[in-house]
């Protein structure tokens, strides 16, 4: 054990980043089973497309696995890959749906989105854009993530939901009939059950808690469906909670969107735009989850810049292409990486456990497809509140600093978008420290000012 424990110090140099093999294997777990819904939503999403649900779901585990390896080949980071929600649903929605393409068109401009991105990581283009937002910035996209995903987590509880408010508390008084609480009822419950259990473990210092909050949740589930308070409903999108291995444990076949883009319309001006906003959103998406995920890592050096940060945006840029080969969606770095650093994950092994449950998932797809939404929301609320920590950082004392990081925090959750957030957060910090005479002092970086301007220009054209 010592000798291969001796490897792994040697490929992931483990103890510089403070860091041992069991903290690494129990953060890669713990982010995979954050990220495990991701399995069952992409296929059901891009189904909607046209697209074989079965073939997605195979591309959609491969491109997951493919991509965090070479995240940790190419960077020894801690983040994990897999397809991205919201550019699915642009997928869908927007390109296929909304503007007429077919699902091999919208595959041929994710794949070439992937291209551009790779030219761009080579080029250093994307590592400028990282390194000129200013240091309190960056605590400030790390806050603003917190509550968007801890937002995302009590919306997948339901414990938050739409209302003439926009959004309100879940009504319970409502979930009651006859005296006893209705399914959906039960899952808010057991939802709330869960943000606290796994608060009181982080709390106690337990190693592994969002990891044990998301299993116990899950397990108060089983005992809840056992007992008959809580009752499958598939129409009504409430699935068993015991995994259902009727269909055996074979790998479905992924021919039927394998290799399947189409190029036919590429010079178009359709396809620009599609491309363009495919860009967009996945270059400040996975630009804002590393700054923010790697500044609550303590990762980023005294100058704010992420080491080998070349080798990560590599990394997503190379799934975005071979994720549309294999056929779904643009491939990014998720959010919920947050999960496995924040349970310690330090380097690329965190990312090697979570890609390796990615391949496995391939055989054991109705263990990972029965873990419930409700069960992982605790650990996106929890994960929330300890990036929001990261707002400790940020120097109050200058508000030409401040007001602009508050404009990007609540931008974040409020816009339900984490690019929204950069966007606003740098033109409202070029504009207030130019219009205060403050630009020089603070040496604005020239590429600040062509950001600003061209996210000016994105909101007036699109």
């Amino acid at each position: 054990m010592k000798g291969k424990e001796g490897v792994l110090e040697k490929v992931f140099h483990l103890s510089d980043r403070h860091t041992d093999v069991k903290t690494e294997i129990m953060a890669g777990i713990t982010t995979f089973m954050t990220m495990a819904y991701i399995l069952a939503v992409n296929p059901s999403i891009l189904s909607e497309a046209g697209m074989d649900s079965g073939a997605v779901f195979t591309a959609t585990a491969l491109a997951a696995m493919v991509a965090t390896l070479l995240m940790a080949a190419l960077a020894n980071y801690p983040f994990v890959l897999a397809p991205g929600m919201g550019l699915n649903a642009y997928f869908t929605y927007t390109v296929v749906m909304g503007m007429g393409y077919t699902w091999q068109m919208a595959l041929a401009a994710v794949f070439v989105e992937g291209i551009v991105f790779i030219v761009l990581s080579l080029t250093n283009v994307r590592e400028a854009i990282f390194n000129s937002i200013p240091m309190n910035l960056k605590h400030a996209v790390s806050v603003g993530i917190g509550l968007f995903i801890a937002f995302i987590g009590l919306q997948n509880a339901k414990i938050v939901v739409d209302s003439s408010t926009l959004v309100t508390l879940y009504s319970f008084s409502g979930s009651v009939k006859n005296g006893t609480f209705t399914t959906e009822g039960i899952t808010v419950l057991l939802a709330i059950i869960g943000i606290l259990a796994t608060g009181i473990l982080v709390v106690k210092n337990v190693k592994g808690s969002i990891l044990w909050g998301i299993l116990s949740t899950w397990v108060l589930g089983m005992i809840c469906q056992l007992v008959g308070l809580y009752r499958p409903d598939a129409a009504a999108g409430f699935y068993s909670m015991f995994p259902d291995f009727s269909g055996g444990f074979g790998i479905r076949s992924m021919m039927p969107t394998f290799m399947q883009m189409d190029f036919s319309r590429i010079l178009s001006l359709d396809f620009l735009v599609i491309l363009f906003a495919f860009l967009f959103v996945d270059m400040f998406d996975t630009l804002g989850t590393l700054i923010g995920v790697a500044s609550k890592a303590d990762m980023l050096d005294k100058d704010g810049k992420l080491p080998n940060i070349r080798g990560a945006l590599l990394a997503d840029a190379l799934g975005t292409s071979v994720g549309a080969v294999f056929g779904t969606s643009t491939t990014t770095t998720f959010v919920e990486s947050a999960s496995g650093v924040a349970e310690g994950g330090r380097t690329g092994l965190t990312a090697v456990v979570a890609a390796l449950l990615f391949g496995l998932s391939l055989f054991l797809s109705p263990i990972f497809l029965a873990i419930p939404s409700f069960a992982t929301a605790p650990a996106l609320v929890v994960v929330g509140f300890l990036m929001m920590t990261s707002i400790t950082k940020i120097d109050f004392n200058d508000y030409s600093e401040t007001i602009p990081c508050y404009i990007c925090i609540i931008a974040m959750p409020f816009m339900y978008s984490i690019s929204e957030g950069i966007s606003l957060g740098v033109i409202s910090y070029v504009v207030i420290n130019l219009v205060c005479g403050k630009a020089k002092e603070k040496k604005i970086s020239t590429l600040m000012y062509v950001l600003a301007v061209f996210f000016v220009l994105k909101y007036i054209v699109i």
